[in-house]
């Protein structure tokens, strides 16, 4: 952490300051070091400055405190003895005005600067010492909106990379690049999960994890946060929420005043993706899912999970095959803890209030608003309203649910229908199915394959069966028209 004495505020490198044509400042002792910064712009004529500096400030003098004869035999030490008082106290450099009482800067003073590396500037005489405090200021505050930006910047890159099909290594590669470093999260037990960035070494790595262990919950007293450095290296560790045992490292080649809220951020979106979302309490959950167990109907366990209607959601990730923290990122951007991780289909229950919307790197499918009852029909529903988005590329795809010509023929006789129309395929599941999707997609071959996930060559071959053994024309629309009434009763 830095000195509580060196004011909060973005330093300004000395070498922007040198830069600065209208102050016409030249540095003539001590070293030129890039790195050296300053925090603020002080005027003093003491002799003895050092009760009067915080430390990190560009000390301006015009000499009214040297006495006279100040570096020879009268006073050989005046000007060693003043140099190391700014150097105790933390002064980061030392600005001398030209006249009116000195017309070059004394030769003693420059000696004791560079004798104990402090930077030295002249500061002609037509520039003020005010002048000189004004351009620190502008300077710092171009600094302070330059860090402000980019702390604004890196939060937004952050959140998107939670929103991604594979947020937490999206958020750690986001972090890496923003702090110019190495990103780890760690589990509870210590193992490292995931990282971003560029490699530490092995002693750099050993130190994190250790830091790591820091803050890994172990009773009362516990820290959150801890800091550390190794070889010019910046460290830091942060616990991600309460008692959850995972842990973000950074390593980092600088420790810039942004850094600390980039990283925070990137630890708060973790311990959300890392830890179960919340709508309810997970005894209510638990509750529900062992009465199920036990045989209890849909409708008696739904109001343990929230009152009314119910969406099921059917999502695929664009790219790679989710994983658990990605389903549960996306349970957590549709409202719901009531998810499901099923081979490369994500499926989450949702509250009918919390209408789903396009998820960046998913399509999904959505079913019409049902009753508890009703739940296997609406993933039905979802199934097929996610292989109609996938075929379609289309990112989000609703199941329709208006009322059609369909609702005229009394179900029972339209069930019947089907069953005897159907019959001839009924014992082939993959028939039905793949005549059912190639008339939703309106007889196109390369779209009922993307649907299924087989070649297009097994649709036709499928298709050509449908119509043998259902010994009818397939092409006709009113045979078409017929069939699809069918298989929406099925």
């Amino acid at each position: 952490m830095p000195d509580p004495a060196v004011p909060p505020t973005p330093p300004v490198p000395l070498a922007s300051l040198l830069a600065r044509e209208d102050l016409a400042l030249r540095q003539i002792a001590g070293p030129s070091d890039p790195g050296i910064v300053i925090h603020w712009a002080h005027t003093s004529e003491m002799a003895d400055p050092y009760p009067y500096l915080l430390g990190g400030e560009l000390l301006l003098t015009a000499g009214v405190h040297v006495p006279e004869g100040a570096g020879s035999d009268a006073h050989p030490s005046y000007f060693d003895d003043y140099v190391a008082r700014i150097v105790a106290s933390g002064g980061a450099a030392l600005g001398f005005g030209l006249a009116p009482v000195f017309d070059t800067v004394p030769p003693a003073l420059v000696t004791a600067c560079e004798a104990q590396g402090l930077p030295l500037l002249e500061v002609p005489p037509r520039t003020t010492f005010s002048g000189v405090a004004r351009a620190v200021w502008q300077l710092m505050a171009q600094a302070r909106l330059a860090e402000l930006r980019r702390v604004t910047e890196a939060q937004q890159s952050l959140a998107a990379a939670a929103s991604r099909p594979d947020p937490v290594p999206s958020v750690l590669r986001q972090l890496a690049q923003r702090v110019s470093g190495w990103a780890v999260l760690y589990g509870p037990d210590g193992a490292e999960i995931a990282s971003a960035g560029r490699p530490a070494g092995t002693d750099l790595a050993a130190a994190l994890a250790g830091l790591a262990g820091v803050v890994r919950p172990s009773g009362p007293g516990t820290p959150t946060s801890a800091t550390d450095s190794k070889a010019g290296t910046h460290l830091a560790a942060y616990a991600l929420g309460a008692g959850q045992g995972f842990v973000l490292g950074v390593a980092a080649p600088r420790r810039d005043p942004g850094d600390h809220t980039i990283a925070s951020v990137a630890a708060v979106l973790l311990a959300l993706l890392t830890g179960e979302h919340q709508s309810g309490t997970g005894a209510a959950r638990s509750s529900a899912l062992v009465r199920l167990l036990l045989g209890a109907p849909p409708p008696d366990v739904a109001p343990l999970l929230g009152p009314g209607r119910w969406l099921v959601v059917h999502a695929r990730p664009d790219a790679q095959s989710p994983d658990p923290v990605a389903a549960s990122a996306l349970g957590a951007a549709l409202g719901s803890p009531l998810v499901d991780l099923a081979q490369d289909v994500v499926r989450v229950l949702v509250p009918a209030g919390r209408e789903p919307a396009g998820q960046p790197g998913w399509t999904l499918g959505v079913s019409a608003c049902v009753a508890p009852a009703e739940w296997p029909s609406a993933d039905t529903q979802a199934a097929r309203a996610l292989a109609r988005a996938r075929a379609t590329r289309t990112p989000l795809v609703r199941h329709g649910d208006r009322a059609g010509l369909a609702g005229l023929v009394p179900p029972q006789e339209a069930e019947a229908h089907a069953r005897l129309l159907l019959a001839p395929i009924a014992a082939t599941p993959a028939l039905a199915e793949t005549l059912r999707t190639w008339l939703s997609l309106h007889g196109s071959w390369d779209r009922t394959a993307v649907a299924l996930s087989v070649h297009r060559n097994t649709v036709r071959q499928r298709i050509a069966r449908c119509a043998a053994l259902l010994d009818t024309d397939v092409d006709d629309p009113d045979v078409r028209m017929e069939l699809w009434f069918a298989l929406r009763q099925r």
